[in-house]
């Protein structure tokens, strides 16, 4: 890898992914749609690239030079209009990929989710095989799963690309799920659906890392790769643990799934729903992944155990 391009710089991801790629050296350019968002990516050490999605002018001068681009940028929300998820998930994938064909990227790694394959039903020990649902739950999975299926078809002999799904991204200077599951509880929205005791996989960042640039090294091209932690934990075990690293006890209140769904399908049309179909798909039932498949042809380990992500994240600033 010679020189890289990041999608989502300064999300929790992207910032993790530019501090790796600076250590070994890696000149790395980020788009960046803001000055915040510029100043940020240029603090993790990138060269920030103004422009967004939808500037495919901007796209191809950000990877100039690169031989990988990786395509971190999303519109992760649980809820919210179609028609923004379409053009940042869908559209704006689509502008990143011509940006790379345009300018002779050799390898395009794209992040994807295990969200793709929520149909609201429990997800048991699911590998790469497993096909999209014929009706997905929600805005973000249909779009994450449009936008993956772009990504794969592009796979030619001159762009190589290769898909990765962590399960549940945690750790250390999350912005993302972690500060949405603290402010539930403070503001008393938090229950443990069904009981919370159920299994889940989970995948600390510092492993999504680990597993995308193996992807760009030796991963398969038109191949998704699965990762996470290694075996599946408790749901409940789980978020206690991880919000009690930042002084939060999640408490003992239960939701009974069937008034989770019901309150999710009565409350959809609101602008903040109490809960959604989506949230309730992905963290109200089994959702285990296997990562057999990165472990083989990677070489993936998953070098950050549970305990010593949780240890990192307690540990002070």
């Amino acid at each position: 890898m010679k020189r890289a391009f990041v999608t989502g710089g300064s999300g929790f991801v992207g910032r993790r992914l530019i501090g790796e790629l600076t250590a070994r050296a890696i000149p790395v350019a980020a788009l960046a749609r803001s000055e915040t968002a510029a100043i940020a990516v240029r603090v993790a050490g990138a060269e920030p690239v103004r422009g967004d999605l939808d500037d495919v002018s901007a796209l191809a001068e950000g990877m100039q030079g690169a031989d990988v681009v990786f395509h971190a940028a999303a519109h992760v929300k649980q809820h919210g209009a179609l028609a923004q998820f379409m053009a940042i998930n869908v559209r704006g994938t689509e502008n990143v990929i011509a940006a790379a064909r345009a300018t002779g990227v050799r390898r395009f790694v794209h992040v994807g989710t295990e969200a793709v394959l929520v149909d609201g039903q429990p997800l048991v020990q699911v590998d790469e095989t497993r096909p999209y649902p014929a009706k997905p739950v929600g805005p973000y999975p249909h779009t994450k799963a449009l936008a993956e299926a772009a990504v794969l078809a592009a796979n030619s002999v001159g762009l190589e690309t290769v898909v990765v799904r962590p399960r549940f991204i945690w750790g250390k200077g999350d912005t993302s799920l972690l500060p949405q599951l603290v402010d539930a509880v403070k503001r008393k929205r938090f229950g443990w659906i069904g009981g919370g005791r159920y299994l889940t996989s989970t995948c600390n960042v510092a492993n999504v890392i680990e597993g995308a640039l193996l992807a760009a090294e030796v991963g398969r091209p038109g191949e998704i790769y699965f990762l996470t932690d290694g075996e599946p934990i408790e749901l409940r075990t789980f978020l206690s643990s991880l919000l009690a690293t930042q002084g939060i006890d999640a408490g003992n209140r239960e939701i009974p799934r069937w008034l989770a769904r019901t309150t999710a399908t009565l409350t959809g049309w609101m602008k903040e729903p109490p809960v959604t179909r989506t949230a309730l798909a992905l963290m109200g039932t089994e959702v285990t992944v296997d990562d057999r498949k990165a472990r083989r042809e990677l070489g993936y380990v998953g070098k950050m155990s549970r305990e010593a992500g949780l240890a990192e994240m307690r540990a002070p600033a």
